[in-house]
C-alpha cells in the first residue's frame, strides 16, 4: 500500500460525501430497531432485521461486498493481500426504546444548529454508517491493502451480545477489532463483568408480604417498596424512607439515587434503605431476617467489602458491586447482582465468596455471567495506531483509559472501544445523551470520527498481527 499523507484525500472525500452520509444515517435512524420477540428470519424481532437489511443495502450501494448470517449479524468487506488475517470495525443497528421527553419523532433525523438528533445517532447508527464510508474510501483510494477490512453490523448489543457469540462461533475472529460505540479517545481495558442473583429460601407465613425494587440489573435502584406486618408506631424510618399505614399493614418506601452499575459512586440504593429500615424496626421472622441481613451486606458498600469481594489492581478503579432488581414471587425473593471486577480477583473467587454469604441465610446463588477483564498495554502498536490517528485529527495528546462498562470489545481476542462520544462535551438544551430523549451528536464530530477511522485503518495496515 502506498505510504503517503492521506489527510487531504480524506478531507476531500468527506466534503464530497457529507450529504450522502447524512442521508444514509437518516435512512438507518428511520427504522425503529428496538429488540422484539423473534420472527422468521428475525431472531431479534422484525425491526432489528429491517435495520440490518437497510444497513446492508447502504453497504451494497457503496460498492462493498455485503452479507449476513441468519439475521443475527451482518458485515461489509473489502479485500486485502493477506486474507488469513483481517481487521474489523463493529457497530450495531439495534437501539434502546425511544422513551419519553422527545421534542419530535425519535426516528426522524433532525439537523439543528450543527447537531444531529434522533434515536441511535450516537448509539450506534451514526458510527455504523461512518464505518461503511470508511471502507468505501479504502476501497476506492487506498488500493493494495495488506489486510482485508470488515465492517461488522451487530444486532443484539443493547441486550445480550448474543450476536457476537454467534459470529465468533461460526466465523474466524479478526486479528484486531475496534468498536465505535464508546467514548474518545480510546478504551484499552474493561473490567470483568459478573452477573447473578441471590434467591431466598421459601419465606412462608412471615411478616413481609411484598417487596420489590429497581428496574434494571445494571442500575442502582432509586425506588423500593415493601408491605409488612408491623406496628407503625414502633418502626424507625431513616432518611430516604417513608412509612404509611395501609390497612392492617405498613407500607415502607425507599427513595434513593440511581446510577449505572459501573459507576456507583454517589448513588443510594433504595432497596438497601428499605432493608435497613426493616432490620432496625425488628420486622421479620428469623428466616426473613437472615435474608435481610444478606441483603444488608450486599447493599452496605459498593466496593464489595460487605460481601468479602473487595479488590483493586492499580490498573482499573476498584471493584464495584450493586444489587439492581429485587422481586418477590410465591414466597421467594430474588436479588440481582452486578459486579465489575479487576484483574486481581477471579470470577470463581467471587462466586465462592458470594455463595458463602448466601449459605449463611439459607439462600442460593445463581451465576449468569462471569466475563473476564481485559487490558491491552498503551504502547501496543495497534493502540498507538488509533491514538496517533486521533491526535492527528484533533491535535490532542490523547491517553487511553479503562472502563467498568461493557462493550463489544471484551468479546474479541484483541479489540478496543474507540469513540465517537465525548464524555465531557457540553450539550445545548435541545440535545440529549445516548439512551436519552433527543439523543444528539455534533455533525462535525461525526465527520471527524470518520476521518479518524479512515486514518486508523490505514495505519493498522502497517502493524504486524
Amino acid at each position: 500500500m502506498e505510504n503517503r499523507d492521506w489527510n487531504a484525500a480524506v478531507d476531500a472525500f468527506i466534503e464530497q460525501h457529507k450529504e450522502d452520509i447524512l442521508r444514509d444515517v437518516a435512512r438507518l435512524v428511520a427504522v425503529p430497531s428496538v429488540e422484539a420477540p423473534a420472527a422468521p428470519g428475525a431472531p431479534y424481532g422484525p425491526g432489528v432485521r429491517a435495520a440490518l437489511d437497510e444497513a446492508l443495502a447502504i453497504a451494497a450501494e457503496l460498492g462493498l461486498d455485503a452479507a449476513q448470517d441468519e439475521g443475527r449479524i451482518g458485515w461489509a468487506d473489502i479485500p486485502g493481500a493477506e486474507p488469513d488475517k483481517y481487521l474489523a470495525v463493529i457497530s450495531h443497528v439495534d437501539v434502546v426504546p425511544e422513551g419519553s421527553g422527545w421534542d419530535a419523532d425519535p426516528y426522524t433525523l433532525r439537523r439543528r444548529e450543527g447537531w444531529l438528533l434522533g434515536r441511535g445517532i450516537v448509539d450506534d447508527k451514526g458510527p455504523a454508517v461512518a464505518s461503511l464510508y470508511a471502507l468505501k474510501f479504502l476501497k476506492e483510494q487506498a488500493g493494495g491493502l495488506r489486510y482485508p477490512v470488515r465492517a461488522l453490523l451487530g444486532c443484539d448489543e443493547e441486550t445480550n451480545f448474543s450476536d457476537v457469540a454467534w459470529y465468533l462461533g461460526h466465523h474466524p475472529a479478526p486479528a484486531f477489532c475496534f468498536t465505535p460505540d464508546a467514548v474518545f479517545p480510546l478504551c484499552n481495558g474493561e473490567k470483568g463483568l459478573y452477573e447473578g442473583r441471590f434467591v431466598s429460601p421459601l419465606l412462608e407465613n412471615g411478616d413481609i408480604l411484598e417487596f420489590e425494587g429497581g428496574v434494571a440489573g445494571n442500575a442502582v435502584a432509586d425506588r423500593a417498596s415493601a408491605l409488612v406486618r408491623a406496628d407503625l408506631a414502633k418502626m424507625t424510618a431513616p432518611e430516604g424512607v417513608t412509612l404509611e399505614q395501609e390497612g392492617d399493614f405498613v407500607r415502607v418506601k425507599g427513595f434513593g439515587i440511581s446510577g449505572h452499575a459501573s459507576r456507583p459512586a454517589g448513588t443510594v440504593n433504595a432497596i438497601g434503605l428499605v432493608v435497613d429500615c426493616l432490620l432496625a424496626s425488628g420486622v421479620g421472622t428469623p428466616a426473613e431476617r437472615g435474608w435481610l441481613e444478606l441483603l444488608h451486606r450486599l447493599h452496605s458498600a459498593t466496593d464489595g467489602s460487605g460481601v468479602g469481594i473487595q479488590a483493586a489492581d492499580g490498573l482499573f478503579d476498584p471493584l464495584t458491586v450493586i444489587g439492581g432488581v429485587l422481586r418477590m414471587t410465591d414466597g421467594r425473593m430474588t436479588q440481582t447482582i452486578d459486579c465489575r471486577y479487576t484483574t486481581d480477583i477471579t470470577g470463581d473467587e467471587i462466586t465462592a465468596a458470594l455463595r458463602a454469604q448466601a449459605q449463611q441465610a439459607g439462600a442460593e446463588l445463581v451465576v449468569t455471567k462471569a466475563d473476564k477483564p481485559f487490558y491491552i498495554a498503551p504502547d501496543a502498536p495497534c493502540i498507538r495506531a488509533l491514538l496517533d490517528s486521533y491526535t492527528e485529527v484533533t491535535g490532542e495528546d490523547a491517553k487511553p483509559f479503562v472502563l467498568g462498562a461493557a462493550t463489544y470489545a471484551r468479546y474479541f481476542p484483541l479489540a478496543v472501544s474507540f469513540g465517537p462520544s465525548l464524555e465531557l462535551e457540553q450539550r445545548p438544551a435541545f440535545a440529549g445523551p445516548l439512551h436519552g430523549a433527543n439523543e444528539g451528536m455534533r455533525e462535525d464530530l461525526l465527520m471527524d470520527s470518520l476521518k479518524i477511522y479512515i486514518l486508523s485503518l490505514l495505519k493498522l495496515q502497517e502493524v504486524d498481527f
